[in-house]
């Protein structure tokens, strides 16, 4: 199969199955980081965070196992195969959650809005995916590189459970087997998710649409001869790396990346289609069009500088129990909290 279709077509392949779950999940499940940590900070229900709980649960248990089948070389992703930079992590998470609370959605949620019809995600994504590419490879790259340097690792891989296993005396997978079983169970303890359990199966789905990811692009990888490394999903230079392929595709090949936007943005269609939530919508109003390009201009450079956005290093990353990832994650949180907090109270109060 891989013969007759080639690696880069493969790959495109596992990100669109993956995308679409993930779109689906968006579109039917309501799965929303933005959405999550306004629920808990305003509504006063933890239902959705959990809910992004059981998702990072499944991708841990699942990414573990994996790798005690072979199936899985963590070494090879991005997020432990270099230095990690603390000071990034908390930069990025903070710009990224900050922009996202701006813009109203991060680059993933744009993606399912704009699958239901919204063009202010339009704008949101191709602003953020174009800032993405500034920042890695244009004019800004060289600024990133100096600050924040992206160095390979030359001693003890940056993951909790690749730290925990030598002082536990055990091996890595069963370690972080045990961690994520223990997210699982914190976010499966609660009677109000129990008494929604699409809540459970659409978090699950978000997990197993990672999990694909690492799988498929493992066995592209080990199986081809192209230089491929296991990636999963992803979406701030994934958005710019979309818009070139779009540009300039008969000099560039398909990638797991084009794959994947395109199927949260199938995904989210055909969920909006199948809820009849489908309506175009546009932004009447020029001061919230220049808070969304601002705001997704931030979540470009600080999904760059973070290594990962909120699906990158809140659900990839934090898959492999990568040190970034939970760091990252809290980050964001953070400057989301910030970023709504201004937005219903104003500036004066936030001090």
């Amino acid at each position: 199969m891989l013969d007759l279709m080639g690696e880069h077509l493969a790959s495109t392949l596992v990100g669109l199955v993956g995308g679409v779950l993930l779109g689906l999940a968006a579109r039917l499940g309501r799965f929303c980081t933005l959405g999550a940590i306004e629920d808990l900070l305003y509504g006063g229900s933890d239902l959705r965070m959990r809910m992004w709980g059981v998702a990072i649960g499944i991708a841990i248990l699942g990414s573990f196992a994996l790798m005690a089948a072979g199936a899985l070389d963590p070494g090879q992703s991005i997020y432990l195969s270099f230095e990690w930079l603390p000071l990034a992590s908390v930069l990025g998470g903070l710009m990224f959650g900050y922009g996202m609370a701006l813009a109203g959605n991060c680059g993933f949620g744009a993606l399912a809005r704009l699958g239901g019809g919204d063009l202010r995600s339009f704008v949101i994504v191709l602003v953020m995916g174009v800032t993405a590419l500034t920042v890695i490879s244009g004019p800004l790259a060289p600024l990133r590189a100096a600050l924040f340097p992206v160095t390979p690792i030359t001693d003890t891989v940056p993951g909790i459970a690749h730290r925990l296993a030598p002082m536990l005396g055990l091996s890595v997978p069963l370690v972080g087997m045990g961690l994520g079983l223990a997210l699982l169970v914190w976010a499966l303890a609660s009677r109000a998710l129990w008494a929604k359990p699409a809540h459970i199966a659409w978090g699950t789905v978000v997990g197993v649409a990672v999990l694909t990811g690492w799988a498929g692009t493992h066995y592209v990888a080990v199986t081809g001869f192209e230089a491929l490394r296991p990636v999963s999903h992803s979406f701030a230079a994934p958005l710019g790396e979309s818009v070139l392929w779009f540009m300039t595709g008969s000099a560039r090949p398909l990638t797991f990346a084009v794959g994947s936007v395109a199927g949260v943005w199938i995904g989210a269609f055909a969920g909006s289609l199948i809820k009849g939530h489908f309506r175009w919508e546009a932004c009447e109003d020029p001061r919230e069009l220049r808070r969304q390009i601002f705001g997704a201009g931030l979540m470009g450079a600080g999904a760059v500088i973070a290594l990962g956005c909120t699906i990158g290093q809140g659900i990839s990353a934090f898959s492999l129990l990568a040190l970034s990832a939970p760091v990252t994650f809290a980050a964001i949180f953070a400057g989301a909290a910030l970023g709504l907090r201004q937005l219903v109270e104003g500036f004066r109060r936030i001090v």
